[in-house]
């Protein structure tokens, strides 16, 4: 199990790997998650806060645990996000992702890209849910969606997204 911790002045990155079957480049997920916070400071370490982020990358049998065991759903899917930080006002703002990469390596495959990509794609995703991103309506997600592809393309990911489909059209192919 990889387990990775880099301090910054305001953000610090966990990153645990128990689904071993995917490669991709430590410093270049850390910077795209350091960049994509940056680009909303309220939500990360206004006023001198710090930022702790936490990503686990599990097999399909352990998200699905964990879906269930927090949320109660027995189903998979490619990312959770909670925000576990305390309302306290100069509190630590403390986001937990959890991304599939069993998932990631499949969806990557049937879409024609990376892993990698499609790994920094649930990253992202469910980072900017923490951050304040909403995608319960199809608008909401398209313009989370659009987001996030800027945010990968800036990265040199490219277009992982894939904007042909709808947000509802991808929901309901990633989970065949």
């Amino acid at each position: 199990m990889m387990d990775s911790v880099e301090p910054d002045q305001d953000i610090i990155i966990r990153i645990s790997q128990s689904f071993e079957e995917i490669n991709f480049s430590l410093p270049r997920l850390k910077k795209l998650i350091k960049n994509t916070c940056n680009r909303f400071p309220k939500n990360t370490a206004p006023g001198g806060r710090k930022c702790e982020i936490s990503i686990a990358i599990v097999d399909d049998a352990g998200f699905r645990e964990l879906n269930n065991r927090y949320l109660g759903r027995k189903s998979t899917s490619d990312c959770l996000s909670f925000d576990l930080s305390d309302e306290q006002p100069g509190s630590l703002k403390l986001y937990e992702i959890v991304v599939n990469g069993e998932i990631a390596v499949k969806q990557a495959n049937m879409r024609g890209h990376s892993a990698e990509a499609e790994l920094a794609l649930y990253v992202t995703h469910g980072l900017l849910h923490n951050l304040g991103l909403d995608d319960s309506t199809e608008g909401k997600a398209k313009k989370m969606h659009e987001i996030e592809d800027e945010i990968l393309q800036h990265h040199g990911y490219g277009i992982v997204y894939n904007k042909n489909l709808s947000a509802w059209e991808y929901k309901a192919q990633k989970n065949k």
